[in-house]
């Protein structure tokens, strides 16, 4: 309480507690001082979190044609001699199996993200449909990142996503990571460089379309 009538009055719990323990040497963690500050009703006012972008949890769905459900995801690779990682986000389409486009690159943020997805509505001309593809991911920070939501929203496309240790809802774009990894990443462990990643990703692509053409 003396710390709250001086100049810590405006301090939360969290700094209330590293105070007691720097100044009175106390043994206290800060979830006792939660309580103790609830207790004395001296607990300041919780920040509200604001959702701008309403979170839809992906769900069943019968695909019937192309560009019904796209989904997307992340693949991290390893450079040797330089000890740094490198990212793969690969959008496919669940109907023709096929990969729209990727984005590689020593970066993958939210905005690398929304870029993805519109250069993906461009390629399967999309933009001037009323009904436009699902884009379907996991929880990662760049597709919760307010950056990807706001490229939702002016694409005017709906972003599900799959509940938490739930994989087999996003199953295509798994597997396709699961093959990248085996026939490409692996192979060249020692020489990842970005060409033949482009180029492994660009037969697949090729063979797939071909593939699509002689079904139909």
């Amino acid at each position: 309480m003396e710390l709250i009538s001086g100049e810590a009055g405006v301090y939360g719990y969290r700094k209330l507690c590293l105070r007691l323990r720097s100044e009175y040497a106390l043994q206290i963690n800060k979830k006792k001082v939660y309580r103790l500050c609830k207790e004395l009703d001296i607990l300041q006012p919780q920040r509200e979190v604001k959702f701008h972008y309403p979170r839809k949890l992906a769900r069943n769905r019968i695909i019937t044609e192309s560009n019904q459900l796209w989904e997307a995801d992340i693949k991290y690779g390893y450079i040797e001699g330089e000890e740094r990682f490198f990212f793969i986000l690969s959008l496919i389409d669940v109907y023709d199996r096929s990969i729209i486009d990727y984005h590689i690159g020593l970066h993958c943020t939210g905005h690398d993200a929304g870029q993805l997805v519109q250069r993906a509505l461009f390629k399967r001309q999309q933009f001037e449909r009323e009904t436009k593809p699902v884009i379907r991911t996991d929880n990662g920070p760049q597709f919760i990142s307010l950056a990807f939501q706001k490229a939702c929203e002016t694409f005017h496309i709906e972003h599900e996503r799959i509940p938490p240790r739930t994989p087999n809802m996003n199953a295509h774009i798994e597997s396709f990571h699961r093959l990248l990894e085996y026939e490409c990443l692996r192979r060249f462990a020692f020489i990842p460089t970005q060409m033949r990643i482009m180029r492994w990703l660009n037969t697949w692509i090729s063979t797939i379309i071909e593939e699509s053409i002689r079904v139909f």
